[in-house]
């Protein structure tokens, strides 16, 4: 089928802008404009290589401490087991009663709002960091139990990567989840 509009170009050659390929040569050959000049610097000896340096060593610094404190045990713990249920009952594996003593009544609202999306695929949790935030201090002013925790979380999902933060503190005798972002 023929039509009555022109047809428009919507493409440009393109123009070669390198330049001509030269031939190789060997190693060892240098080019006749270089053979010519005379070396400016002489090249050093194997003596002047190895003559020692006029300065004194640096002194190796010791490594910096960490001041950052380490999360509790259970914190790790409580964090790898209650993201993998929160992950669960995205996928209606598992029932949302079981997420009411992890996590704060607001937060359970919003996964309950969460499991409606219809998803693809189970999701996988892959890796998950702890970062303590508050050290906690007793009643003398030294550290003590750590009262609060980040935490980073990652889980694949139909070839997909997501991403998962939450905030963890403790409540009464135990950890709760009192933050969720889920990505």
């Amino acid at each position: 089928m023929t039509s009555s509009t022109p047809l428009h170009q919507t493409t440009s050659p393109i123009i070669d802008y390198e330049p001509a390929p030269e031939p190789l040569r060997r190693r060892h050959e240098t080019p006749e404009p270089l053979r010519r000049l005379e070396p400016v610097c002489p090249t050093p000896s194997a003596v002047a290589l190895r003559r020692p340096s006029p300065r004194p060593p640096r002194a190796r610094l010791p490594p910096p401490r960490l001041r950052e404190v380490p999360p509790p045990k259970s914190a790790v713990v409580f964090a790898e087991t209650a993201l993998r249920q929160v992950i669960e009952v995205l996928d209606r594996r598992r029932p949302v009663a079981q997420l009411r003593p992890l996590m704060t009544p607001v937060l359970v609202d919003r996964v309950i709002a969460l499991t409606g999306v219809t998803r693809r695929g189970s999701a996988t949790m892959r890796r998950v960091r702890v970062r303590a935030v508050d050290p906690g201090l007793d009643g003398d002013g030294k550290p003590g139990d750590v009262g609060a925790a980040e935490v980073f979380a990652s889980f694949t999902r139909s070839g997909r990567v997501h991403a998962v933060a939450a905030r963890i503190e403790r409540y009464r005798d135990r950890w709760r989840i009192v933050a969720l972002q889920i990505g």
